[in-house]
């Protein structure tokens, strides 16, 4: 109704950790047609690879499979049972667009929501945060982007208020305290009615001029525009994907194609180098981007600008990396 009073775009997109799919259908089949919904499991299954932290729902992801799954269907709780929240939780979105599903590595609520609010920036190291970057951005939903997170913004983002009800500041504060008593270490946490703690997470625009910040963001514009040009990255049906994922080495490969053109995706969790024999489609295959290279301020690149397969290939990956690979022709 107001998009049409306006006369102008607007979208309504839900913040909800139930995995319903009915918050994005059509209300003509019973849902509240949302334009799209965050997926929180995405988020859980990506930060729980990077991290390692397992308190309070991160309890529920930490492996690699997972993450595969979010990929390929959305959300990765769909029926099955919960240990956090001791019952069976979510339900299917495969059927969903994947535009219909915005992902992310950081936003306000897993940011805010810690007792010290910690951006990713201050929990992993700089390869971590480059394959962050590109598992979001080269995924094929809809990418949100935390501010400051594209040059690695290091102020936190702690949880602040500005109520005016004495009680309802008190309530708060009890609550936050209570909230986290099992999250995360013992401890007080900042106050959210002080000044000071806003005054905290202030962003410091400058530092995407300085150091890695600046190759951080120069890294973050070069995956947009990879996702916008390429035509197997922009193309977002979930039918023009293939993934697989090894468990052990903690990898996973990633297949898109669209319009004669295809792409693959070679993302390694792994702390260490890892050879392994993929299943790469025969052809000759060019090197578009990988974040262990000088130029993003990694150790160099284990893999050649090109590489020809036969149908299967072992390749060493560099640890903590994501690779981007396109198909120039067939063998």
């Amino acid at each position: 109704e107001q998009r049409a009073r306006e006369k102008r775009e607007i979208y309504l997109i839900g913040e909800s950790d139930l995995n319903d799919r009915r918050l994005v259908q059509n209300k003509e089949v019973g849902g509240y047609g949302l334009d799209a919904l965050g997926n929180d499991d995405f988020h859980h299954a990506l930060h729980t690879l990077l991290t390692g932290e397992k308190r309070g729902y991160y309890q529920d992801f930490g492996k690699i499979e997972q993450l595969a799954k979010a990929f390929a269907e959305g959300f990765v709780y769909t029926g099955q049972y919960s240990s956090f929240r001791r019952r069976r939780h979510g339900s299917s979105s495969q059927d969903l667009p994947p535009w219909r599903l915005v992902v992310f590595s950081q936003n306000h609520d897993q940011i805010g929501n810690r007792p010290w609010g910690e951006r990713l920036s201050q929990l992993v190291n700089f390869e971590q945060l480059k394959l962050a970057a590109g598992v979001v951005l080269l995924s094929p939903f809809i990418p949100l982007i935390f501010m400051g997170e594209e040059y690695g913004e290091t102020a936190p983002f702690l949880y602040f208020i500005s109520h005016t009800d004495p009680d309802l500041v008190a309530q708060v504060k009890k609550g936050r305290q209570k909230e986290f008593a099992d999250f995360f270490i013992e401890g007080e946490i900042p106050d959210p009615y002080l000044e000071e703690t806003f005054q905290k997470c202030w962003l410091n625009h400058e530092l995407r001029f300085q150091g890695e910040h600046k190759v951080l963001w120069l890294y973050y514009r070069e995956l947009i525009k990879l996702r916008r040009t390429l035509p197997s990255l922009k193309n977002l049906a979930r039918e023009n994907m293939q993934i697989k994922a090894w468990a052990a080495e903690k990898i996973l490969l990633w297949r898109r194609w669209a319009e004669k053109e295809e792409a693959l995706l070679l993302i390694n969790f792994g702390s260490t180098p890892n050879e392994v024999n993929l299943p790469i489609p025969s052809g000759v295959w060019e090197k578009k981007l990988d974040s262990a290279a000088e130029i993003w301020h990694g150790k160099g690149s284990s893999l050649p600008a090109y590489l020809a397969s036969s149908g299967t290939i072992s390749l060493k990956l560099s640890p903590q990396s994501i690779t981007l690979l396109v198909r120039q022709r067939e063998i």
